[in-house]
């Protein structure tokens, strides 16, 4: 049970179950190498002051990152095994739950506000990468089947060892390598696909320069010393953080292959980190002839991210949408 004395650490969703101080007493007994990497933090802010509440680790390290991963996903999500190679990027949970439940609340909308649930109700994970994190926290939290997709063949090796490991997923997630990186959608959406929904965290950067440069301004933000040569705390692969174009690149090419399968996905989604690329996405959408576009706000602390969802159904074609079979 979440401890309801506890000051809210973020304004995360209502259904976050990370909303509150993680409990590191419960999360060190499911997964003790994590107390390895914990320690008191005197400068903590609680209510209860406590030592407890006051439990923190260092999130400029990566390895720190990664034990908290698997003590959360052990003890929030039932997850029986979780591992990721060395490198590959290792997500932020709360924020990768937020996106799922605020996907949940979307679809809502058109099902008499009721969320679908079950195995019937399909999204497609656009560049799934190796750690498989949207279908986890998707089929624990709504029992949703996901497809996930990569053009990086390791990363779907190691995802089909997380899922083969894990009982619960085997029968509700499907691993497609992208064989055409300068495609999204072509050869993975089929004729006989129907997706609820996409999901994606696109490669932010232009080029391996501006991530890095970005991982330096994260981590000195992260620690009182100066870094001149950043350790990515979160991880991240080329294909993951960078690409031709960056994020407005992959956005706009993603967009524009949508427009071939309107009937085929309720909602297409994607995660947009710089908030000055909403103009452009907005206007290429209205080019395309999107019927309905959505921007929903995401809060994690001082940090605001965000989505936008985009539709080709019309009002009565969104009413008629089965989520179940």
């Amino acid at each position: 049970m979440k401890n309801k004395t506890s000051l809210e650490k973020t304004i995360l969703h209502p259904r976050n179950q990370h909303r509150f101080r993680y409990d590191f007493e419960k999360l060190i007994y499911n997964y003790p190498l994590l107390k390895n990497y914990t320690f008191t933090n005197e400068h903590a802010i609680d209510q209860s002051n406590s030592e407890q509440a006051k439990q923190t680790i260092d999130f400029s390290n990566p390895d720190a990152v990664k034990a908290l991963n698997k003590a959360l996903l052990i003890t929030d999500y039932g997850v029986e095994f979780w591992d990721i190679p060395k490198d590959y990027l290792c997500p932020p949970i709360p924020g990768r739950a937020d996106y799922i439940h605020y996907i949940a609340d979307l679809l809502a909308i058109s099902n008499d506000g009721i969320i679908p649930e079950g195995e019937n109700v399909i999204g497609l994970d656009v560049g799934i990468g190796s750690n498989c994190i949207y279908p986890i926290i998707g089929n624990h939290e709504y029992n949703w089947s996901f497809v996930g997709t990569d053009i990086d063949e390791n990363a779907l090796q190691n995802c089909k060892k997380i899922i083969g490991n894990n009982p619960k997923l085997i029968e509700v997630v499907s691993l497609q390598l992208q064989a055409e990186s300068r495609f999204i959608f072509k050869n993975i959406i089929l004729p006989e696909d129907k997706f609820a929904f996409t999901i994606c965290n696109p490669p932010f950067h232009n080029s391996q320069e501006d991530a890095t440069k970005s991982a330096l301004r994260k981590v000195n933000n992260l620690e009182e010393t100066k870094s001149v040569k950043p350790t990515l705390n979160f991880g991240g692969k080329s294909t993951e953080l960078w690409c031709s174009g960056g994020e407005i690149g992959f956005i706009t090419q993603m967009i524009y292959e949508s427009v071939k399968y309107p009937l085929q996905v309720f909602w297409f989604t994607t995660l947009v980190s710089k908030k000055d690329n909403l103009k452009s996405i907005y206007k290429t959408l209205n080019k395309v002839g999107a019927v309905e576009i959505k921007t929903i706000d995401m809060e994690q602390g001082q940090k605001i991210s965000r989505f936008v969802a985009w539709t080709f159904l019309s009002e009565k074609q969104q009413k008629d949408w089965k989520f179940s079979i």
